[in-house]
């Protein structure tokens, strides 16, 4: 039989789809062009690919594919062709070496055979069929013989042995796999620690893939299991599936996981925690140079869950002539975290404390933040002060800072101190006082230019599994101890003004607003604050001093949180070596910290921001209701009826579906079209 196949000739190639027949449709030089399998696809390959399986003399034209007449090679015939298992084996023993007689050179390297011969050993070489059945059981998953370039090679019975073994361990592995992509496929609970080594790394990617990790594709079997399990292979769905495998908690944030929030405190850094609380009633060093100012009447003012208690206010009264001071006290936890210290270090990693919908993930371990760290009620805390006297028109007068120690009489909850405020009783003036002098020094911001946009405000918080809505009021007291914590930031951006201080001065650029006409035309509140954030630029952290647009300040620096931000306790740590006369940072050495906090701030932004949008998701989920009174506060993409809405009830705004004909002000109905938490959807949409 002639070896190079010619059109209409009965052919095998091998590919990804395993053994293949085809027919020979064209020849072209080196290259056929095929109809392969049952279904005659097209496929053109190079002759050298093909194995020549059975000529097609007799059949003019060739024939559209080897399932299709003439030829009718469907797998029922092929398979009644193919001779019975003992007659292949039989094959073997007549063609292979001698088992018993290993030494026997001759029989122990037996000539190949072609295809014609060992078709006629086992029945008729022109039966087409025979010959495509042995081609498809040579190149299967027998163990008896070797196809290499058109030569049938028996093995030897070692090599058999091994083969066949080799495949029971193949078949052990295959079977195993299947029964975990049927687990797959179930969505039943399953033990992580008792899956297989190849099971528990395609758990590991599913896993990588439900965090938005896709760059190591999933494999094919793998995707097949998901297909099968109706899981499309995109982060939402696969999150659903790992729910439902109980190997992904229905409420964990994929921005979360593996940072050093997650891992918490080694137990190295907790230890090293207890050592400062141990060392807090010790004198430490600096202490000799502290002012003793727990005589001063201060209070604290926080919300009832805040666990980090950093700043604390007082009113000292006026000398005759004179002008009262506010006092404005801050913790001081540089007095025992020393710069470059393990947990020094570990603040700094962190950037900040996360304040999460379930609970506050501290910069520095627990019990220090609620510990020697805050300023406690009735307890003598170390502390920075700083005394201001302000003029008649809110501007600052003078100014003194010191390194105290204080001891605040009691912690005010906010509506405590509302109460304070509006009643303003003799034996407690100070609260009602120190609101009227922040009033007047709100006042004299507006006239720098500073913006208000003060409104109610919703946040989702959780207990348990349970979403819950708390919506914070403006009140008094908040407006108060804000403005007392801008005025601070205020004076010492002033005071490292003067005094040529690299400190991380927070600015912000100037913004074209819109007109007071364009204003007037909008509805105060929400959507004439939108209309104007709309126009403002981020803010900028530098260490060079300057303005800060929306506040109205020529300078100005966060220095009242430094339990909870790590920028914070870098301007105390500058200002306690300016006091001490010990060399400064200079500009070069600021920058480089405040450049390593940056990666850290940001993840902290990112983490806060999906931890706030899941449970607001978890929030629609456990409150359906067919509609919302919503606020359409501007547009954010009109081409795509994108605008964005606030729901009154909430105080939250959403990206929201509007009507194309929709203005800035118009009250809405909204509608939840879709929300699923686990794949990270809400979409709204509004109605007039």
């Amino acid at each position: 039989m002639r070896t190079a196949p010619q059109p209409g000739d009965l052919v095998g190639l091998v590919d990804d789809r395993g053994p293949q027949l085809a027919i020979v449709q064209e020849i072209r030089g080196t290259r056929a062009t095929l109809r392969v399998g049952a279904t005659a696809r097209p496929l053109a390959l190079p002759l050298r690919q093909l194995d020549l399986i059975a000529a097609g003399d007799r059949f003019a034209p060739p024939a559209a594919g080897p399932v299709q007449p003439p030829w009718g090679l469907q797998a029922s015939v092929l398979e009644a062709a193919l001779p019975a298992a003992r007659e292949l084996a039989a094959a073997w023993l007549l063609l292979g070496s001698d088992p018993a007689a290993p030494g026997d050179t001759a029989a122990g390297s037996p000539e190949p055979s072609n295809l014609d011969d060992f078709a006629d050993l086992l029945g008729s070489a022109k039966e087409p069929a025979l010959r495509a059945a042995l081609w498809l059981w040579l190149h299967g998953g027998q163990t008896f013989f070797r196809w290499r370039l058109g030569q049938i090679q028996p093995r030897s019975l070692d090599e058999i042995r091994r083969l066949r073994q080799q495949q029971r361990r193949e078949h052990l592995v295959l079977a195993r796999r299947q029964a975990w992509h049927q687990r797959l496929r179930l969505r039943q609970p399953l033990e992580a620690h008792a899956l297989a080594a190849t099971e528990a790394e395609e758990l590991a990617l599913l896993r990588c893939w439900a965090r938005g990790e896709t760059d190591t594709p999933l494999p094919a079997p793998l995707r097949q299991a998901l297909q099968q399990a109706h899981c499309s292979a995109e982060a939402g769905p696969i999150r659903h599936l790992l729910a439902d495998l109980g190997q992904w908690p229905r409420h964990h944030l994929p921005s979360l996981e593996a940072t050093t929030w997650e891992q918490g405190f080694s137990a190295d850094l907790e230890a090293e925690a207890q050592h400062l609380l141990l060392q807090a009633d010790s004198p430490q060093a600096g202490d000799q140079h502290r002012r003793d100012l727990t005589h001063l009447h201060l209070f604290t003012i926080d919300d009832d869950d805040t666990i980090d208690i950093d700043d604390g206010l007082g009113l000292e009264a006026a000398p005759a002539g004179g002008r009262p001071r506010l006092w404005i006290h801050i913790a001081d936890p540089g007095r025992l975290i020393a710069a470059d210290s393990p947990l020094d270090l570990e603040a700094r990693r962190r950037g900040s404390s996360l304040y999460l919908a379930r609970g506050t993930l501290p910069m520095v371990p627990l019990a220090l933040v609620t510990g020697a760290f805050s300023l406690r009620q009735g307890q003598r805390c170390p502390a920075w002060s700083l005394a201001v006297e302000l003029d008649d028109s809110g501007a600052v007068q003078s100014y003194e800072l010191v390194r105290s120690w204080v001891k605040p009489a009691y912690r005010l909850s906010y509506g405590d101190a509302d109460e304070l405020i509006e009643l303003a009783p003799p034996e407690e003036p100070a609260p009602a006082l120190i609101h009227a002098l922040m009033q007047q020094r709100r006042a004299w911001r507006r006239q720098q230019g500073a913006l208000e946009m003060e409104q109610a405000e919703g946040r989702i918080h959780a207990q348990q599994e349970l979403a819950q809505l708390e919506v914070v009021e403006p009140s008094a007291s908040r407006s108060m101890v804000a403005e007392a914590m801008i005025l601070a930031g205020a004076v010492i951006a002033a005071h490292g003004l003067a005094t040529s201080l690299a400190l991380p001065y927070r600015s912000q650029q100037s913004a074209n607003l819109p007109s007071e006409q364009e204003l007037a035309e909008l509805p105060p509140g929400p959507v004439r604050h939108a209309a104007l954030k709309r126009c403002l630029g981020r803010g900028h952290v530098g260490v060079q001093p300057a303005p800060h647009f929306s506040l109205g300040l020529p300078a100005y620096v966060q220095a009242t949180s430094p339990i909870r931000r790590y920028g914070d306790l870098l301007t105390q740590r500058q200002l306690a070596l300016q006091l001490e006369g010990q060399p400064l940072l200079d500009e070069a050495q600021m920058a480089g910290l405040l450049s390593s906090l940056e990666g850290a701030v940001r993840e902290g932004i990112t983490i806060s921001r999906e931890d706030q949008r899941h449970w607001q998701q978890v929030w629609f989920e456990q409150n359906p209701r067919p509609n919302w009174r919503g606020l359409m506060l501007r547009w954010l993409r009109p081409q795509d009826n994108l605008a964005l809405v606030q729901l009154e009830e909430l105080c939250l705004d959403f990206p929201c579906l509007c009507p194309s004909a929709s203005q800035p002000g118009d009250k809405v109905l909204v509608q939840v079209e879709l929300v699923d938490s686990l794949r990270d959807q809400l979409r709204l949409r509004a109605s007039g």
